[in-house]
């Protein structure tokens, strides 16, 4: 994955999550607090986000991923991508007609106007979908919902969500890691890192933490557990 498509999609994570949290909070989803526990899963780059999710699914856990949400609305067809196009012109197509988000990510983190612009086109249609899927999940009578947002804690959402699950793994580890899933070098996975919160500060925020260190059984038997212990949490308040 790209650098500049990284940072495209969390600037649309955040602003969109943000507002549908908002809104759950304040007043279009204020039965949903009594009814749906919203669990929010986060950690850092190349800490073992999407396994745990996969864990958590298999567990028969139902997930919403902010970051498929942020690609979603800005697919070719959708009006937020010829809104896009329609904005900032064909530089940030690629050959076969779809959006380059590296391009794009390059654009906007380089000029504050264009990155408000950008904002503006998808933070309503993030926002929609995100509380659209909430929403169905809640009245089919989902008890517990795993809502996974890398940047849950800097968007400043800990607040909007019921419990934070934190992936969390050590430096070298998650250097390892980076270095591997991106193919990239030492040097840059250090600065991908360093652009982020420390996982060791996110931890304060955290109401589970899940240790990604060692073996995909350990971490599975861990997330299993703390499934197992989150389900029962959910029904004694719900009792």
């Amino acid at each position: 994955m790209a650098y500049g498509d990284s940072l495209f999609r969390k600037t649309l994570i955040c602003v969109g999550i943000l507002e549908c949290f908002r809104q759950k909070k304040h007043h279009r989803y204020g039965k949903m607090e009594k009814t749906m526990k919203i669990v929010g899963l986060t950690g850092g780059i190349a800490s073992g986000k999407s396994s745990v999710a996969n864990i958590l699914e298999n567990c028969g856990a139902v997930i919403v991923d902010a970051d498929l949400l942020a690609r979603e609305v800005v697919a070719p067809g959708e009006p937020a991508f010829h809104a896009i196009v329609e904005e900032f012109g064909n530089v940030v197509l690629r050959p076969d007609g779809t959006l380059d988000r590296t391009a794009l990510g390059k654009l906007v983190f380089a000029d504050v106007a264009a990155r408000k612009v950008l904002e503006q086109i998808t933070h309503p249609r993030i926002a929609e979908r995100a509380g659209r899927r909430i929403e169905e999940e809640r009245l089919r009578g989902t008890k517990v919902l795993i809502y996974v947002v890398p940047l849950l804690i800097e968007a400043g959402l800990v607040s909007m969500v019921d419990e934070v699950w934190l992936v969390s793994v050590g430096k070298e580890e998650q250097v390892k890691r980076l270095m591997k899933r991106d193919a990239i070098p030492r040097e840059e996975a250090l600065r991908k890192i360093a652009a982020q919160m420390p996982l060791r500060e996110k931890a304060a925020y955290a109401d589970v933490i899940i240790d990604n260190n060692g073996l995909p059984d350990d971490t599975a038997h861990c997330v299993r557990l703390e499934w197992k212990r989150l389900l029962a949490r959910s029904t004694v308040s719900g009792s």
